[in-house]
């Protein structure tokens, strides 16, 4: 249950997000430089491996700063965090011995990352930062038109990680309430569990790993789930063009996109217009970059992200590094009115890029929206493409009657020719579920090669 505290920090945050909602486009500019300067003099002031890592750089913009890494946070853990009372080894055995929401040293929320791409990231925030959080996530709600508050009980349900130390869980546990009661779902529970529960919950709002919202979209259009449903938000996955046309299919109602992480948590989402996704920019600093950490022009996909978290105090964050490749719109703003940028593609990251021999020598990056072209094409519930030494297997579930492997198979081959690659030998395999990794995501790419 949320407690008095982080309702009352929640819902003025929550206030004051609405009005900056409404501010002028210069206005948001001005509040984040002024916003910037603060966590700069902050990080410099209190913390040594700022003060060494941007030494002689206190004059000189944000992009003319090093790139922060995972690798880095984590080797200089204890100097990042304010409170001397902070130490790795503690805060990892914390992690470990976590049940449900408990709070490190009865004061901070502690999430990590799965470690997918390589070293898992650990993160700490204070209260009040938790509640900026937690007000970035119901911003979203908000501009999706979600009457959750005091004064409108909204059934919620969220099918993602109940691991105790993943944000999703964490955010969860915080939000559950009489007036948002929240049933909280693991996406790598059986799907009929899952869909009994959901049955018996009778939610309004679902939020879910893309994947599963696309895979409830299909129960529901097999009349095996039958919940009415006012809003679908798809996070932490690609949401590619296929299961975005399956869960309106399903529910009769475009989803909601939302783009977050662990590290910065809310980052990005659509409003009701759906022109693509806003950026929290008074919050975060997204730079789109290519792989020199270059700025790319509108329309075109960087290959990683850089973001400043400009509210983070307990463990500072500038220009932290993610493998995300996101595309920034051509289009400046919404028609909504709303001052933020928007980005209008999410394709995956680095990580989901497979590198296949190239017929001229070398090697061809194949990027996700590649396989995106076709695969969307396929009527299943669930797909995943694996590249090992023997080259790549496609897994479908739920595959409709009648649908030809082999057809897919041709049409993937095409695709890579025309990438001028080598094609290597594709194969189908029909699976009962998509593997989902340890937080219940199921990766649309994977490459089981070094």
């Amino acid at each position: 249950m949320m407690d008095t505290q982080l309702i009352s920090r929640l819902l003025w945050k929550r206030g004051r997000s609405r009005r900056r909602g409404r501010w002028p486009r210069r206005r948001l500019e001005e509040h984040q430089a002024r916003a910037l300067d603060l966590l700069r003099e902050h990080a410099q002031a209190r913390y040594p491996f700022y003060r060494r890592f941007h030494r002689g750089l206190t004059e000189r913009p944000l992009y003319g700063l090093p790139v922060l890494s995972k690798e880095m946070v984590m080797q200089h853990f204890d100097e990042l965090v304010t409170d001397p009372a902070v130490r790795l080894a503690d805060v990892e055995a914390h992690l470990a011995g976590m049940r449900g929401d408990e709070r490190f040293l009865d004061r901070y929320q502690v999430a990590a990352t799965s470690g997918s791409t390589g070293r898992r990231g650990i993160l700490i925030w204070d209260p009040d930062e938790w509640a900026t959080i937690l007000a970035s996530y119901n911003r979203s709600l908000d501009w999706a038109g979600v009457k959750a508050g005091l004064t409108h009980r909204t059934r919620m349900a969220v099918v993602s990680s109940t691991t105790p130390w993943h944000q999703s869980a964490r955010v969860g546990a915080s939000v559950h309430s009489p007036w948002v009661p929240t049933l909280r779902l693991d996406s790598g529970d059986p799907l009929e569990s899952i869909v009994d529960r959901l049955n018996g919950f009778e939610p309004e709002v679902l939020v879910a790993y893309a994947s599963m919202a696309h895979l409830l979209a299909e129960e529901q259009l097999a009349g095996l789930l039958h919940i009415s449903l006012g809003f679908v938000f798809g996070s932490s996955e690609v949401f590619t063009d296929h299961a975005r046309r399956r869960v309106e299919e399903a529910w009769g109602r475009k989803p909601f996109e939302v783009y977050a992480a662990t590290e910065p948590a809310g980052i990005a989402s659509e409003c009701d217009l759906h022109r693509g996704m806003h950026l929290f920019e008074d919050l975060v600093i997204t730079e789109v970059v290519d792989e020199n950490n270059r700025p790319v022009p509108p329309g075109v996909y960087g290959e990683k992200v850089l973001v400043t978290v400009l509210f983070s105090r307990t463990m500072p964050l500038i220009r932290y590094e993610m493998s995300d490749s996101v595309r920034p719109a051509t289009s400046p703003r919404c028609p909504c009115g709303r001052p933020f940028a928007l980005i209008d593609g999410i394709q995956g990251r680095a990580e989901d890029v497979l590198r296949l021999p190239a017929a001229s020598g070398g090697q061809v990056l194949v990027q996700p929206i590649v396989f995106h072209r076709v695969m969307d094409a396929v009527p299943a519930g669930g797909w995943q493409v694996a590249q090992g030494p023997e080259g790549l297997t496609v897994l479908l579930s739920g595959v409709r009657e009648g649908f030809a492997d082999g057809a897919l198979i041709d049409s993937l081959k095409r695709e890579l020719a025309g990438q001028g690659v080598i094609v290597p030998p594709v194969k189908v395999r029909r699976v009962p579920t998509i593997p989902r990794t340890i937080v219940g995501k199921a990766p649309l790419i994977k490459s089981h090669l070094p």
